[in-house]
């Protein structure tokens, strides 16, 4: 057994579960020196929500902070979240983007591409594992989507693994959002890929249960490769378990690591005064370290809870958890099984939300499920009843086909709308894909750029460049 590789959430995954994604570029600056002498198997750091909320909230462009990352972080693999055909955005795009996104995202650092798709439908990540195979030296990871069903079982994994592997996949990430295996399922599932593929297998799992650091160890014992932590003051709730812990424990075993715990502890020490900062500051919520065990109970991820909850209390109708909770396994099997991930988590509960206070199933439907059902997001693992899908759908024609073969290529579109904007050729993904923010965000730069307070302007009177 090789020794066990640790991939660093610290910078993406962790602070995006705890702190809504809110660490800003300068904030990390003065720890990448630190973790690029760690020797980590790769450092997450892009992709997810991380380049939202760049624009959103923190008046960054996520490119830069990437070629800053790089810069910085010269001797580590740095690795990025990419939802196939939605890449970092909320619907699908056209092949000719999702190619141009990929090969920029390497031109500008990213070593390693963790793609995946909210169906495992692998017809949504065709386009992206080519376009990431053309790029030199680029990691290709697929990452499958961990739920629990009646369908969803270690053979089906297995037979997705296969396709995978088939389809051009490097490597395979198990990947547990929800946080809903547990160790001895992981053991199972992990020594299955293994004895399958041939292609290294990482693990991933939230520790909103309490139980993710026995998940990584069975896991590690049936063979994963590589696995993914956070720095203990970003750890556990509903971020991972702690490096340092999982160092610690495979230290002086046929896993161990091989990293330095002198050398963490020298990057813990900063990003503890980053948690304290964010505990004084209440951005981060002692509530999201609390263990929940209701994602194992209802299979249902802690955000997606936390959604429920929300749109009862907007409803007055708190009093129908219980009954919401019901409901959502049989919208989930009505609707195809869909593993509840962004964005079918938040389709599914709505859906349930509406059953249940509605007083009857169906009577409204969103436009979002109605998308579901129909196959706009691609094929759910189970077929959906045709009937059923009359009764969402009506006369409308279901999609069959791979839902971005119905896309025209837009990026020539995108380079014209955005031209006004136009200072480098990722903006014109950064527009395809986040419309309006990105250009609250081109504005604002553009006037940080001639010393104007943007506020004090009005239309007729902005800055262009020449």
């Amino acid at each position: 057994m090789a020794k066990v590789g640790i991939t660093e959430t610290i910078l993406r995954d962790a602070h995006q579960s705890l702190i809504a994604t809110r660490m800003t570029t300068e904030e990390m600056l003065p720890a990448l020196e630190i973790l690029d002498d760690i020797g980590y198997h790769s450092i997450e750091c892009w992709g997810g929500a991380t380049f939202d909320a760049c624009l959103r909230f923190l008046d960054e462009d996520p490119w830069e902070r990437l070629r800053i990352l790089r810069k910085k972080m010269p001797k580590t693999k740095l690795q990025m979240l990419f939802r196939g055909q939605n890449m970092l955005g909320y619907r699908h795009y056209a092949d000719d983007i999702v190619e141009y996104f990929v090969q920029k995202s390497v031109a500008n650092g990213i070593d390693i591409i963790r793609i995946f798709d909210a169906l495992n439908d692998i017809r949504n990540l065709e386009t992206s594992i080519k376009a990431a195979r053309k790029e030199k030296g680029a990691h290709v990871q697929v990452a499958i989507s961990y739920t629990t069903s009646p369908v969803h079982n270690i053979e089906y994994f297995v037979k997705y693994a296969k396709d995978l592997e088939n389809t051009g996949a490097d490597s395979i990430c198990i990947k547990d959002m929800a946080g809903l295996l547990t160790p001895y399922e992981t053991y199972e599932l992990v020594k299955a890929l293994k004895e399958n593929v041939k292609i290294p297998i990482q693990l991933h799992s939230h520790f909103t249960a309490g139980i993710a650091d026995m998940v990584m160890l069975k896991g590690i014992e049936a063979g994963a490769d590589v696995i993914d932590t956070a720095l203990s003051p970003l750890a556990m709730g509903t971020s991972h378990p702690a490096t340092e812990s999982m160092v610690a424990a495979l230290a002086g075993t046929e896993y161990d690591t091989g990293l330095d715990l002198k050398k963490l502890n020298e990057a813990t020490r900063y990003f503890s005064t980053l948690r304290r900062k964010y505990m004084e500051s209440g951005l981060l919520n002692p509530k999201m370290l609390e263990v929940d065990t209701n994602a194992l109970i209802y299979q249902v991820p802690g955000g997606m809870l936390s959604n429920l909850v929300s749109q009862l209390k907007q409803a007055g109708q708190e009093d129908k958890l219980e009954q919401v909770l019901q409901e959502v396994p049989r919208v989930r099997q009505d609707s195809g099984y869909p593993p509840l991930v962004t964005p079918t988590s938040q389709i599914v509960g709505t859906q349930a939300v509406l059953n249940v206070i509605s007083g009857e199933r169906y009577k409204m439907v969103t436009k979002e499920f109605k998308g579901l059902v129909k196959g706009e997001y691609g094929k759910t693992p189970v077929p959906v009843d045709p009937e059923f899908v009359k009764k969402i759908i009506g006369d409308e024609e279901p999609i069959t086909c791979r839902p971005a073969d119905l896309l025209e290529p837009e990026l020539d579109k995108m380079r014209k709308e955005v031209s006004e904007w136009y200072e480098q050729e990722e903006d014109i993904l950064t527009y395809a894909q986040f419309g309006q923010v990105a250009v609250k965000f081109f504005e604002k730069r553009r006037n940080r750029k001639y010393g104007i307070d943007g506020k004090h302007l009005n239309m007729e009177e902005k800055v262009h460049p020449v």
